[in-house]
């Protein structure tokens, strides 16, 4: 059987992990593209490619991995699109295993419109795991991740690709997978394998993950209240925030009534009640997060802290996003007729003669990194 086209998707904001992935992807077979698709709001700085880079650079719209991974996959010349994440790194033959991948699902059916990848999470033996090795470790049991997974250009175009509501690496692509499922295709398991390391964060990243509560607001508004089920997600702790955050709340107003001298004793224990609610299930948030972890001094403090500021965090994400997203329904399908052609005619090929080495700074680096894994709980 000849080989399928493929092309590989990658979409970065410029770290430096782009050149370990590009260096264990090392040469592509014929019949195999490169697309990277640079979604840095300012590009004033080269990527930092190798001199004999082959890879097609397709300016991004700087409107997070969903919209970038669409004008990769619209831009992409095969009729299979295998995307990556830019901070994860393929094993040693990774390309064969793709194909391999590939031409299984082309004899089995041609109704099969993705194969993922095995994404693993190399963890640190020895010692007990921290709050965000633990988050970005969940990763490896994910279904349909496009850190590693392979869609069929037709499937694409059916479904109109991903999602552009969901501006974060966070759910989108369990989102597109059910639609993709949806629109009678069957998703595969496949044998390639690869590694997604844990990013050094800082010791607040679980706070700024928080803003895909906003993401999964406007799920809920697409879906229903099953939608997890529908898009196989496991159970957040939304329910248990927002009671904590009612006991706050109550307790805050039945104190400030009780200043006012008001209604006896009725708001005075009402206000201690209240308290003892929200604090008790801030400490059960808290302890569940300390358990498992080192529970040395920076990691209990971050978790302390961390937990009693997560659940109002939580909230107010969910219903900025439930009324921003009122009245949102799902994509429809395209039909066969009015699926969009899209040529690479905005593609730029570079081969630098020498790479400028990449912008690390802050800016360059998307506010909602790690949101992926990270808003899980």
């Amino acid at each position: 059987m000849t080989p399928p086209g493929v092309s590989i998707v990658v979409p970065t904001v410029g770290r430096p992990c782009l050149g370990t992935l590009l260096k264990a992807l090392g040469p592509l077979p014929d019949g195999m593209e490169l697309v990277i698709v640079d979604d840095r709001p300012d590009r004033t700085t080269r990527l930092g490619l190798p001199p004999d880079s082959p890879a097609r650079v397709l300016p991004g719209r700087a409107a997070g991995p969903a919209a970038a991974r669409n004008t990769g996959w619209r831009a992409a010349r095969h009729e299979w699109i295998a995307f990556l994440d830019d901070d994860v790194i393929p094993e040693p033959g990774w390309t064969t295993r793709l194909i391999e991948d590939l031409r299984r699902a082309e004899r089995m059916d041609g109704r099969i419109g993705g194969v993922q990848g095995d994404l693993w999470v190399p963890l640190p033996a020895g010692r007990r795991l921290t709050d965000w090795e633990r988050v970005t470790a969940g990763l490896a049991g994910g279904e349909w991740i496009t850190a590693d997974m392979a869609y069929r250009r037709a499937a694409l175009a059916r479904t109109g690709g991903f999602d552009e509501r969901l501006p974060r690496a966070f759910r989108e692509d369990a989102e597109l997978a059910h639609r993709v499922r949806r629109a009678g295709w069957t998703l595969l398991q496949g044998s390639r394998s690869t590694a997604h390391p844990v990013r050094p964060e800082s010791r607040w990243i679980s706070l700024r993950t928080q803003r895909g509560n906003a993401d999964d607001a406007l799920l809920r508004r697409l879906y229903g209240p099953h939608w997890r089920d529908l898009l196989r997600i496991p159970p957040g702790r939304r329910h248990r925030h927002a009671a904590i955050v009612t006991c706050l709340a109550a307790a805050v107003g039945c104190a400030a009534v009780a200043g006012t001298r008001a209604g006896g004793r009725f708001w005075p224990v009402a206000a201690t009640l209240a308290t003892a609610g929200w604090a008790a299930g801030t400490a059960e948030f808290a302890a569940a997060r300390i358990a498992p972890g080192p529970r040395d001094r920076r990691e209990v403090t971050t978790m302390l802290l961390t937990s009693a500021v997560i659940p109002p965090m939580a909230v107010a994400h969910w219903l900025r996003g439930w009324f921003h997203w009122r009245g949102a329904e799902p994509l429809p399908e395209v039909p066969a007729g009015l699926q969009r052609v899209v040529t690479p005619t905005d593609a730029i090929t570079i081969r630098p003669e020498k790479a400028d080495e990449p912008d690390d700074s802050e800016e360059t680096v998307r506010d909602d990194e790690g949101v992926r894994a990270g808003a899980r709980r």
